[in-house]
């Protein structure tokens, strides 16, 4: 036995000290105050009780000071914490990584897979040895620890209800690494997972994860697997009709069993579509939504079983996804006349153009964008994005290099190579276009080379200051660009590009993921609303508001205070078919090392003596009060 609190001397010391005044106070005799009655056979029937129970009074003294001695000796046992030796040498350091991903929202169990998990851990925080010590970590998207690695049952149990879903995929690499770095040099370090095993291999940029001698339990949660998901949403405008969208999903049956659905599409609010649909098990099957109208801001998708009925997992039974504003854009043209510039403009009815003669620029307004044709005067405020065609100057953001020619017979100057998958590029077809003189391009190491011909970069973007530019380093009028369809679709993309107006599918973010969110550049901070409607600030980096999301459905981004506030709207979904596999693993495995079962945690026992011991103070007081008020010990 070991006194883990009070040394044994010192306990020593101040038993026999508390124990000397004890006795003291037994010893000690009240003095009688002398009294004269009148009649003295009174006097001598008192006497004669006296000596009748004079041997049960000091047997009820010493009683009572045999309570009193053992209610000090076990408050002194308690202060001393006396443990069994094989207690401290058996106390385990435990990480306890609780699943809180998309998955763990299944309801196959009831409540929720992830309520029937937190009630398992709890079961395990009862059940710790008075020597063991448990640190809770919630593992989603990122690795959050909810208490210190200690054994206090109180912080434990306040940890296990602090757990909360999320809409995002667990990254069980960062969670191994951030428990196997915890117990790193600690004696009989243990990880035990709580999951439905839904994990994926545990593997990031540093390589697969190694745990060593960290001993390594799986807690399994989950019976079902009927599933079926939206694993893709996304809508966007037509370019030249910006009135009507078109919507592209994915709908995936996840279990070994043919399902029938419905599948009902919404425009702000309104349904727009309902579709029956059956799947084989394991099928995807896309859906195609042309030439739609009628939605100005908000689409959202639900998915459910033909007969009503909810599937094992609804976190993935809806997807959201907004349209991008449909507002027309400002644009300042600073030319001295350019007949293609002019014409491809016309185009698009969602444009206000404003055309200013170089000398005369700026035209004493704000504006989106600001397309300088051959010209580079010193920007104003209010420009907005920038688009330098056929760049001269020193005014630049980047530098104009020598000039290039077309006077290779056997190699036509033009664009060489092309980065194909940039907003700029959709829908046009570059690679022949024609070139009779240009200017090769230089930007910073940030920047973006778009396209280049043999000879050097010819298309830039960019930002500086939070603001956005393009740089195309030829006249369009000595080439035959603007001949092609390509040229309008390539301004109305840079315009889209600059004004946010996104005509991509991607029109939502996905959760798990770190959001870079369109913001005002010259504020530091905003308030981003979720989806449950809590609010949280979030920090603005070079024009982007930066959060992690973990929730599907609509955010708003509010930025300044007041009415002077800018506002606006984005949606995030789920779109992870491997969290809507809910299939439970029936063991867990890393590195090769196949995880134990969970054990050695007994519920309601606690190898804590001291608290048996302040019981046993408890109890010896309430005898010492029944026994008083009884009169036996008095």
């Amino acid at each position: 036995m070991h006194f883990t609190g009070v040394p044994l001397a010192t306990l020593l010391q101040i038993g026999a000290l508390a124990g000397a005044v004890v006795v003291v106070f037994y010893i000690l005799k009240l003095r009688r105050r002398p009294v004269a009655v009148p009649f003295s056979k009174i006097w001598e029937r008192v006497l004669r009780d006296k000596e009748a129970t004079s041997l049960f009074s000091q047997l009820k003294r010493l009683l009572s000071l045999l309570l009193q001695l053992a209610l000090l000796a076990l408050l002194l046992l308690a202060l001393g914490d006396p443990r069994p030796e094989a207690n401290l040498i058996e106390g385990r350091n435990i990480v306890v990584l609780i699943d809180a991903s998309a998955s763990m929202q299944a309801i196959d169990v009831a409540p929720s897979r992830l309520e029937r998990a937190k009630e398992e851990v709890r079961k395990m925080v009862r059940g710790l040895s008075g020597s063991d010590r448990m640190l809770l970590a919630q593992m989603d998207a990122a690795v959050t620890p909810l208490s210190t690695l200690t054994g206090e049952i109180a912080e434990l149990e306040a940890a296990v209800a602090a757990v909360k879903p999320t809409d995002a995929a667990a990254d069980f690499a960062r969670a191994l690494r951030f428990a196997s770095d915890t117990l790193s040099g600690l004696p009989s370090p243990e990880i035990i997972v709580v999951s439905d095993g839904a994990l994926g291999e545990p593997a990031d940029a540093g390589g697969p994860v190694r745990l060593g001698d960290v001993k390594l339990s799986f807690l399994p949660v989950g019976e079902g697997a009927r599933n079926a998901a939206i694993t893709e949403f996304s809508v966007r405008r037509y370019p030249l009709d910006k009135s009507r969208y078109e919507v592209m999903l994915e709908v995936t049956n996840t279990s070994d069993e043919p399902l029938d659905l419905e599948l009902s599409l919404l425009g702000d609010g309104q349904l727009t579509d309902l579709t029956r649909i059956r799947l084989k098990p394991r099928e995807k099957l896309p859906r195609f939504y042309p030439n739609l109208s009628g939605a100005s801001k908000s689409l959202e998708a639900r998915l459910s079983l033909a007969d009503g009925s909810s599937d094992d997992l609804p976190a993935d039974d809806r997807a959201y996804a907004l349209l991008p504003e449909r507002r027309r854009a400002r644009v300042q043209v600073v030319s001295a006349g350019n007949m293609f510039l002019e014409a491809a403009l016309l185009l698009d009815e969602y444009l206000d153009v404003t055309f200013v003669e170089p000398q005369r620029y700026p035209a004493g307004s704000s504006f989106d964008v600001t397309i300088f044709d051959g010209v580079a005067p010193n920007v104003a405020p209010g420009s907005g994005s920038l688009l330098y065609l056929n760049p001269t100057g020193a005014n630049l953001p980047f530098e104009v290099g020598k000039e290039i020619l077309d006077d290779d017979p056997s190699y036509r100057l033009g664009f060489d190579e092309l980065d194909a998958k940039h907003p700029l590029l959709r829908y046009t077809a570059l690679s022949d276009v024609n070139i009779a003189r240009a200017h090769t391009l230089k930007g910073e190491k940030e920047d973006r080379v778009v396209g280049r011909s043999y000879k050097g970069p010819l298309l830039i973007e960019g930002r500086r200051g939070g603001v956005k530019f393009v740089a195309l380093g030829f006249d369009v009028r000595e080439s035959d660009f603007p001949l092609r369809i390509a040229w309008p679709l390539f301004l109305l993309n840079a315009i889209n590009n600059f004004v946010e107006e996104d005509t991509s599918y991607i029109s939502s973010f996905r959760t798990g993921a770190v959001w870079h969110i369109p913001a005002s550049s010259s504020a530091e901070t905003a308030t981003l609303e979720q989806p449950d409607g809590t609010e949280r600030t979030v920090p603005i980096q070079d024009g982007r508001a930066v959060f992690l999301g973990q929730h599907a459905g609509f955010y708003t981004l509010r930025v300044g205070a007041g009415g002077a506030a800018e506002e606006s709207m984005f949606a995030a979904n789920l779109s992870a078919p491997e969290e809507s596999a809910i299939a439970p693993a029936a063991e867990l495995k890393v590195g090769g090392q196949s995880a134990g079962a969970v054990s050695e945690f007994k519920i309601g026992v606690r190898r804590e003596l001291w608290v048996y011991l302040l019981a046993a103070v408890l109890l010896v007081t309430a005898i010492e009060w029944l026994t008083y008020h009884r009169r036996v010990t008095v």
